[in-house]
């Protein structure tokens, strides 16, 4: 589906590229950039070549307009692999070597997948959205997120700002990951004047031949079975917004938040307290949950943040902010059990009593296994309604993902280390501590079928096992 029919209405797009011109399927796109457009998303299947066209168009604007451009991977150790160090199989060719060429550059630096023009010091640089609030200048002409599906999207509300103040544009590539941030920008483009807004299957692109598709459906089917396998597909190549994340440790639980609409503007009671769940960072991320039970048994989830590089202070304010602006009756903060050992601050005391003397009220939440952890989201998540205040939140629990062995081609049990983790983990003590484990009801039968007797559970004969 594209919202520009024609790639005419006096757009040209026959604008070479040190020799490279856009095949037909990307030719709206690159036509739109080139004629100066500001806001793109392209939602375009697996291999159409979105990279491709953001490379050469950023290379080309770096001529016409001194400045910083960046193009943003998912995570900073996925630049070098994807883009820097990858190699064209049609030209066996660097992809970063065809669109900025070497008699272009006055310097290049691989350690930190860098580039600088000799004629006006526009820059290049590969980033990631893991680390964004570590990139260094403010002049930021031309920004473009890769995958962007499965970026923090935290990283372009600490972007746009820049841009802006620049006049700069920003391009949003991906594949579907599920109705996350994506979706919701691209909706949001969709109904915008002021974005361009494409969705391209590997059926309209005709990028693909029938039986290239077939090779990547089966391939799918026999890494992940048939079910999942199909799944990936359609997500990878026909753009599904519905598909499963394929590997994601709540897949089915988040898809039925979403399904049951339990995601819309919902009131804390003001009878009731509202808790707050921690996962404190040492050196990276800091995040919260607000939450609260109401007497029918469900969970209110009424906000959520995440943030690095911040003290006990600054959370102290966001949480009196929300109880000033919301009315909340103030509750208690859960917070893992390593807060009573690892200093927040300066000063020798633990986390606990930091927050103590900034008048919060830490509790240590139930010590259980990761694994145990993940359970107890599972069974929360059914009973959870999330305010949309909450977005970044739900983003982090639909996309946090075991990790993939290539070696076995099976998924490990552990979780990638990223963006959602931090997020996840609050949710995983949120889970744990909300309410208490329910006693189980232990029964003694004392008859067994066909008239066989148990003993008593004192009976030195069955070593004191209670049944």
């Amino acid at each position: 589906m594209s919202l520009w029919d024609e790639p005419s209405a006096g757009i040209d797009v026959e604008l070479p590229h040190n020799g490279w011109l856009p095949r037909h399927h990307q030719r709206n796109l690159w036509g739109y950039l080139e004629n100066g457009g500001r806001r793109a998303i392209a939602i375009w299947h697996r291999r159409a070549g979105k990279d491709e066209v953001c490379l050469h168009h950023a290379a080309k604007a770096m001529q016409l307009r001194a400045g910083n451009y960046w193009h943003c991977l998912p995570e900073y150790g996925q630049a070098r692999k994807a883009i820097w160090t990858a190699v064209n199989p049609h030209t066996g060719r660097r992809r970063i070597d065809e669109a900025f060429p070497q008699e272009l550059r006055e310097s290049t630096n691989d350690h930190e997948m860098f580039i600088r023009y000799k004629t006006n010091g526009s820059t290049f640089q590969l980033i990631g959205s893991d680390r964004y609030d570590q990139t260094v200048g403010s002049g930021v002409a031309g920004l473009t997120f890769s995958e962007w599906a499965l970026a923090n999207p935290s990283a372009w509300a600490y972007y746009k700002p820049m841009v802006e103040e620049n006049n700069g544009w920003a391009v949003f590539i991906t594949t579907p990951r599920g109705r996350n941030h994506a979706k919701s920008m691209f909706d949001h483009a969709r109904r915008s004047p002021d974005w361009f807004c494409e969705l391209l299957t590997a059926r309209d692109t005709g990028a693909l031949s029938a039986d290239q598709l077939e090779d990547a459906l089966e391939e799918y089917c026999s890494l992940y079975g048939d079910d999942q396998g199909t799944s990936a597909f359609n997500q990878e190549y026909m753009c599904d917004w519905t598909a499963l994340n394929i590997g994601a440790f709540y897949a089915r639980e988040m898809a039925s938040v979403r399904n049951e609409n339990r995601i819309m503007e919902i009131e804390a009671l003001p009878d009731l307290p509202v808790h707050r769940a921690w996962d404190l960072g040492m050196r990276d991320d800091t995040a919260l949950w607000w939450f609260q039970e109401n007497p029918c048994g469900q969970l209110y989830i009424l906000d959520h943040i995440s943030t690095s590089g911040a003290g006990p202070e600054y959370f102290k304010d966001e949480i009196d902010h929300r109880i000033a602006a919301h009315g909340w009756r103030d509750g208690t903060d859960y917070v893992p059990h390593d807060a009573r050992v690892k200093e927040w601050t300066a000063g020798g005391r633990t986390r606990i009593e930091t927050m103590q003397s900034l008048g919060l009220n830490p509790r240590l939440a139930p010590s259980a296994s990761i694994e145990d952890g993940r359970n107890a989201i599972r069974r929360t998540l059914p009973l959870c309604v999330f305010h949309p205040r909450c977005g970044t939140g739900i983003d982090a629990l639909e996309q946090c993902c075991r990790e993939w062995d290539d070696e076995k081609k099976a998924f490990r049990a552990s979780a990638v280390h990223n963006w959602t983790s931090h997020p996840h983990d609050a949710f995983r003590y949120l889970a744990l501590s909300w309410r208490k484990p329910q006693a189980r009801t232990i029964r003694h039968p004392t008859m067994l079928p066909h008239g066989w007797q148990i003993p008593a559970p004192s009976d030195p004969r069955v070593g004191g096992i209670v049944f």
